[in-house]
């Protein structure tokens, strides 16, 4: 199948998926709070330098984020579907530094009720996620749902629909104490990349947007419990979807220099053989 990746020599294809590791770590991390710069993320994964001033949590997450995007892409490579000790994995490398309480357990489902304050138009609006005791059945059909785009080769506006999808979804179950946001951002991609498609970052400088819509969608939708719509329909989706297709091109445009990169190569390749074929005669 070819992705992305393909017809890429090694070494851009090595510096293409550094690029996309390091834009998609500091934009997740950066959107829940995290200082450190694209540049100052970079040296800290590529370099292993700690940056003055920065905060040891801020770097451990970003070495976190890392290493769940390996995880992820071993996920893609996967054979069989993705299940929840896969989740609990990934949530283990997202919640790298944090301190492990029985109440906030790391890798595992959350123990206790978890929602979010947000203001709209003057008034506080409070979003409660999905009960603890619900979280099992709720991950149950989301994973049915995750694993059905295993095998399905998507366009790219059935990749941003199934992103959406699921981005959302997961953020109205929460099923983490932590790290919800980073788990969505990161396993939304994987029918994306299935697909054999880059993956949709979300820019920092729409955070304010994303959180919005996000917030607007459980306003709506209330809290998910069994028996219940786990889905929001298309069109309550279709703000959001925008924003992650708009979104995409940051990472689409990564590819793109990296394609144009081989093409000048293989030019500069086809011109030395034309002229090495020529002294030949």
């Amino acid at each position: 199948m070819r992705t992305f990746l393909s017809g890429l020599d090694e070494d851009i294809r090595r510096q293409l998926m550094i690029d996309l590791r390091n834009l998609w770590t500091h934009t997740s991390t950066a959107i829940e709070g995290n200082t450190l710069t694209l540049g100052e993320t970079a040296l800290v994964l590529e370099q292993g330098l700690t940056v003055s001033g920065k905060p040891l949590k801020d770097h451990q997450e970003v070495l976190g984020h890392a290493r769940a995007i390996q995880l992820l892409y071993g996920l893609v490579n996967q054979e069989g579907p993705v299940g929840e000790q896969d989740l609990f994995t990934l949530h283990q490398a997202v919640q790298t530094g944090m301190v492990v309480d029985l109440y906030r357990p790391v890798g595992a489902w959350k123990k206790e009720p978890n929602c979010v304050y947000t203001i709209r138009d003057g008034k506080t609006i409070f979003n409660e996620f999905a009960d603890p005791q619900h979280v099992p059945l709720l991950m149950k059909e989301w994973l049915t749902c995750l694993n059905s785009y295993k095998d399905v080769r998507l366009s790219q506006d059935e990749a941003v629909d199934a992103y959406a999808k699921l981005h959302v979804s997961f953020v109205r179950i929460h099923p983490f104490f932590d790290g919800n946001g980073r788990m969505a951002r990161l396993l939304a991609n994987l029918p994306v990349l299935w697909s054999g498609q880059p993956p949709i970052v979300i820019p920092t400088e729409n955070r304010s947007e994303y959180v919005r819509l996000l917030s607007d969608i459980d306003a709506i939708e209330g809290q998910a419990a069994p028996g219940g719509p786990l889905f929001p329909p298309p069109e309550r989706l279709t703000g959001f979807r925008t924003l992650c297709a708009a979104a995409w091109a940051s990472t689409r445009e990564l590819v793109e220099a990296a394609h144009e990169r081989q093409r000048v190569r293989d030019n500069e390749r086809a011109r030395e053989e034309e002229h090495e074929s020529g002294l030949d005669r």
